[in-house]
């Protein structure tokens, strides 16, 4: 049985003991694999899905077999949901950067408690609204930084998200460099080569996938100037 109660207490206290047990009762954790598929571009919603553990990306496919990230998700974000309250299919696809556990909740139950609790509404709103506003800051981003900020502004979006590790410094994830090249709006070959510069610069050192930051002072201006 999902422990709903410990692992998402922001719903769990909007919600009456009636609607407790139907969510306790619908909810179901799927784990997967790393590099396996959550969900497809043009499928039909149905879940909402709520990270219990791991790293996830969503992304969009785009010319020439390149993808684009658009938004990593940590523990506990939820994801999904957009779709199905817009009536429509995936516009996005999700997939594990690593082994992780979602759990899943049928929309339709979403909806029905949202019908009957304002604050849940709320909730989902400024959930919603937070999103926008962050997909609207990296649309100027990718689009109007060079490479260099685009890549500094990455950096720091992955530290944002997963944290450091106990050195203080390595950034939480093993991401491989197609992935940075992918959050980046960026070739390969360019992060690699932009990477290799901030290693030559003392910005941030390589360790196989790993990336410990050295001058973040530096990577803040970077990416700033852009």
């Amino acid at each position: 049985m999902v422990d709903i109660a410990s692992s998402l207490p922001d719903v769990w206290r909007m919600l009456t003991a009636a609607e407790r047990d139907q969510l306790r009762n619908s909810a179901r954790l799927v784990h997967f694999k790393k590099n396996e598929l959550i969900y497809l571009e043009d499928e039909n919603p149905k879940d909402l899905m709520i990270l219990f553990k791991g790293k996830v990306k969503i992304f969009k496919s785009g010319v020439g077999g390149r993808s684009q990230i658009i938004r990593i998700i940590r523990p506990v974000q939820y994801f999904g949901y957009r779709a199905y309250f817009a009536r429509e299919s995936y516009v996005t696809a999700a997939s594990a950067f690593e082994s992780c556990t979602v759990c899943m909740v049928p929309m339709e139950l979403i909806e029905q408690f949202l019908r009957n609790n304002g604050e849940m509404a709320l909730f989902f709103i400024r959930m919603l609204s937070v999103d926008l506003g962050i997909a609207d800051q990296r649309v100027v981003n990718l689009t109007q930084k060079h490479v260099r900020g685009r890549l500094a502004e990455s950096l720091l979006f992955l530290k944002e998200s997963y944290g450091l590790e106990e050195d203080g410094a390595t950034i939480n994830i093993y991401l491989a460099r197609e992935d940075l090249a992918n959050l980046s709006n960026m070739t390969t070959s360019n992060a690699i080569r932009t990477l290799s510069n901030f290693v030559n610069e003392r910005i941030i050192t390589i360790d196989g996938r790993k990336i410990k930051i050295i001058d973040e002072e530096r990577l803040h201006k970077i990416s700033r100037i852009g």
